[in-house]
């Protein structure tokens, strides 16, 4: 029998992240996959990053995890989205060379210490009493372990759908794996039915580019990485377009076919991307639909039909794509999917992400019900940190609303459930000020640092960069002198000329002067990188704001520090509504502020409960 510290079930974002989180911090770990091609594979979208992921990649990075390195290493067109809103919502998406991804993640765990990746298939989690002590694979060899991560993604139980094709495996024809769901059940979880899907593939001779609107990259803008030094390149360019009203009159007509609609899906889809066919039934009043053209890699010819998701009948397909404009002559290289797979209900997990029933068995990615890979692999980070925590006798790690995205993606879960694929959003975040991603090595790199996973020279730059911060600070309070370049500069934004006196604190708190504006025009910010000028200026130019927030933070952090025990009995409290028990019996919250996020415990609940204990 082969004895590992942990195992990693599922090598996808989720699997990666969890994985080389416990090899990096001296455990030695299986990362256990069905197949080599699947690692790290980019089964939708080609992209890394987008609102409010952008953010929980930089959160990843900065606590030593390795999704960032990866995409920068090998992003073909990056792109700063919400540049017109304010700094809270900016938000970083990279087109990256789906292939390539996969190649640089695969070599990365390759050649990791203390990591072993073995290509099989887990049909059960062993346990003795109430612990992992093992896993069995299809082999029927036994592995032996004291903590397993599940990452599966969507391969459990997994079928893709075609119109009326049904096929019994992953994303774009993997294996899939049948064997743990019922093991699942047995140690406690309730399973679930999900579903998610992609668009078609086209080929990129086939299209008129004409038609459509390019989409550029930008430039000087910030990369995933904090360590990462040299500016991304934007060697690709993507292209808006939309749908016509012959698309959809093609989809109303043909509805009776769509599996959505047919019955032949019966998982739940997830709401903020939906299919095409849902997007015209559930927005009738609209006659077209924004979809983006997207390559997929340098090495292929392969292009992504963003925003026409569909399960539609292949023929179909090919009536829905060829309606739109420049994609008349089109050429199918690959269909549209939806894709069935089996999950868990999250209120089974605590915030650590391990099991509420089975001590050191985490989960983290799909099967906790979220979509998308940034969230899936902010999740593995998480859950591969707390099982090497764990195995290291040291207190668990808990993220929190107040720290990070990843601490609102994963409190969202364990403490209000989700009956459909989760995805991110910043308006999930009620401190999404404070969370920025350009300050989420500041916010964090400490943590990664306690962890074990964040190394001395990320450590000493991010020490750097505070006092470098601190010093913008205290320049930004002194006189600057009078100067033609910056009167102009202010007239040119529509500003008044500044006054005898002013100091870069007064100037960058103007509506129209932004932080790096400033940078361009003033020699005393010359030797600083226009990383440290930006957030040193941010948050001068919002400190009301962000003071207003801190107090916020404080008065909740209270509720935060009021501990409870997991088998604290809610039933012998007197005066506690039903609906409030029930729901704190199930939930088993860690602290009192976990517990007043709760659906269906009222303030007056939190107040009984508080004094109870």
């Amino acid at each position: 029998m082969d004895k590992f510290d942990a195992v990693v079930v599922g090598a996808g974002h989720a699997g990666c992240e969890a994985a080389l989180a416990l090899a990096r911090t001296n455990q030695k770990t299986a990362l256990i996959t069905l197949e080599e091609r699947g690692v790290a594979f980019l089964a939708c979208n080609p992209s890394i990053g987008g609102t409010a992921k952008g953010h929980l990649v930089c959160e990843i990075d900065a606590l030593g995890g390795q999704m960032g390195i990866t995409a920068d290493k090998t992003t073909i067109q990056l792109r700063m989205l919400n540049l017109g809103k304010g700094p809270a919502v900016h938000s970083l998406r990279a087109q990256v060379d789906k292939h390539a991804y996969h190649d640089s993640m695969l070599e990365t765990l390759k050649s990791q210490e203390n990591l072993t990746l073995i290509y099989d298939e887990v049909v059960d989690v062993l346990t003795e009493g109430n612990a992992v002590c093992g896993v069995k694979l299809k082999s029927n060899k036994t592995i032996a372990c004291k903590a397993v991560v599940l990452t599966t993604g969507v391969y459990l139980n997994s079928r893709t759908i075609i119109g009326e094709e049904i096929s019994d495996n992953g994303p774009a024809g993997f294996i899939n794996a049948k064997g743990l769901s019922q093991n699942l059940e047995k140690l406690g979880y309730e399973v679930r039915r999900f579903k998610t899907g992609t668009p078609p593939r086209l080929e990129k001779n086939s299209i008129d580019y004409s038609k459509f609107t390019v989409q550029k990259g930008d430039t000087n803008i910030q990369t995933f990485s904090f360590m990462t030094k040299r500016q991304n390149k934007n060697t690709h360019v993507c292209y808006l377009g939309y749908t016509t009203e012959r698309t959809k009159q093609i989809i109303l007509d043909n509805l009776d076919k769509a599996p959505m609609y047919s019955g032949v899906i019966v998982g739940v889809g997830p709401r903020y991307c939906p299919s095409i066919e849902t997007k015209i039934v559930r927005f009738s009043d609209k006659d077209r639909h924004q979809i983006f053209l997207e390559p997929e890699s340098t090495r292929t010819s392969e292009i992504y039909l963003q925003g026409m998701s569909t399960s539609m009948p292949k023929d179909v397909q090919e009536q829905m794509t060829r309606s739109i404009e420049g994609l008349e002559n089109v050429k199918i290289l690959k269909y549209g999917y939806a894709i069935e797979y089996d999950c868990i209900n999250p209120l089974n997990i605590l915030a650590t992400l391990e099991s509420k029933q089975i001590k050191g068995l985490f989960s983290a990615g799909q099967i906790n019900g979220t979509s998308g890979y940034e969230e899936a692999a902010a999740q593995g980070l998480v859950a591969g940190i707390n099982a090497s925590l764990m195995l290291r006798n040291k207190d668990q790690l808990i993220l929190t609303r107040d720290n990070s995205y990843i601490g609102v993606l994963i409190d969202d879960l364990v403490v209000k459930g989700t009956i459909e694929p989760y995805r991110m959003m910043t308006s999930r975040a009620e401190y999404r000020l404070y969370l920025r991603q350009d300050n989420a090595d500041l916010r964090l790199t400490e943590i990664g640092y306690n962890v074990g996973l964040v190394t001395n020279q990320r450590y000493d730059a991010f020490k750097k960069k505070q006092k470098n911060i601190n010093k913008i600070k205290e320049l930004a309070k002194k006189h600057i002198a009078p100067s033609k370049t910056i009167d102009e500069f202010l007239i040119s934004v529509n500003e008044a000329p500044a006054p005898m006196g002013s100091s870069i604190e007064s100037l960058v708190k103007r509506s129209n002067v932004q932080p790096l504006d400033i940078k361009r025009k003033l020699k005393m910010l010359k030797n600083f990188t226009n990383a440290e000028v930006n957030e040193a200026l941010i948050e001068i130019k919002y400190q009301g704001y962000l003071s207003r927030q801190t107090q916020l933070i404080e008065r909740q952090k209270k509720l935060e520090e009021k501990k409870i025990d997991k088998d604290f009995d809610y039933n012998s409290v007197k005066g506690l509504r039903l609906e409030a028990r029930q729901k704190l019996s199930e939930i088993k919250p860690l602290t009192v502020g976990e517990a007043s996020r709760i659906s269906g415990v009222n303030p007056a609940d939190i107040t009984i409960l508080i004094m109870n204990l």
